[in-house]
């Protein structure tokens, strides 16, 4: 069972119960950071890929594999990093420009048929982050980078008026995460694309339909799976 710290904010003094979240190992046993409770939490000011991974071990396999950092977001605005126990920096950076293709900005000409998407194995959160970058690289987004401001559930990624959420936990995601992204993305005149590895529920599956977002699946192949209308039509845009 994942485990929950009480974490204060150093600004405006608030206390929140954090409960790490758990991901699922490629053995398929859940995983969840090990919070460091002597720690005092850090507040995040700079974003840098490094600072957004931690290394975890599955206690299950000993399988360690890079999970999003622990962080809360306080009602004041401050965002808190939690303190993992152990934590090792991770090396290299998260999302590709395109794999083996031009550096972004640059045209590379009409995009392959869908069937010619060439994916990365998810086996990590950061896997996961990795396919989706190249999906909508695939979809003809070619300057995808890490959004500026933190999803509620997993990790955004944002191009030139798009905005997508790459959700690795081990539960479905529901018509409130759909509906979050979609007001984000609403916010700064974005399209909305959600990518999840654990599929949605049914709520989350009406509401995305009736606001147009669309879903992808993203299984341990990496290849990304349209399961709603709005992501069948995107890809048929680009096919």
């Amino acid at each position: 069972m994942p485990e929950s710290v009480p974490v204060r904010c150093p600004v405006c003094r608030r206390e929140h119960l954090f409960t790490a979240p758990s991901y699922p190992c490629a053995c398929g046993a859940p995983v969840a950071p090990p919070l460091d409770r002597r720690s005092a939490p850090s507040v995040v000011t700079h974003r840098t890929w490094d600072d957004d991974w931690t290394a975890v071990r599955c206690a299950a396999c000993g399988r360690e594999d890079l999970w999003p950092q622990p962080e809360v977001s306080c009602p004041c605005g401050t965002i808190l990093r939690v303190p993992v126990s152990g934590a090792v920096r991770p090396p290299g950076p998260s999302v590709p420009a395109g794999e083996g293709g031009p550096p972004p900005g640059r045209d590379e000409g009409p995009v392959p048929p869908w069937t010619a998407f060439r994916p990365v194995a998810v086996r990590t959160a950061r896997d996961a982050v990795t396919a989706a970058a190249l999906c909508l690289h695939r979809l003809g987004h070619r300057d995808i980078r890490r959004a500026d401001q933190r999803q509620p559930k997993g990790i955004g990624l944002a191009g030139r008026g798009i905005l997508a959420q790459v959700d690795p936990t081990a539960a479905p995601a529901s018509a409130r995460d759909v509906e979050c992204l979609w007001l984000t993305a609403l916010s700064e005149s974005a399209r909305s694309v959600y990518f999840s590895l654990s599929g949605y529920a049914d709520d989350a599956l009406r509401i995305a339909d009736r606001l147009g977002v669309p879903l992808f699946v993203l299984g341990p192949s990496g290849t990304p799976r349209p399961v709603n209308g709005p992501a069948d039509e995107l890809v048929a845009d680009r096919a």
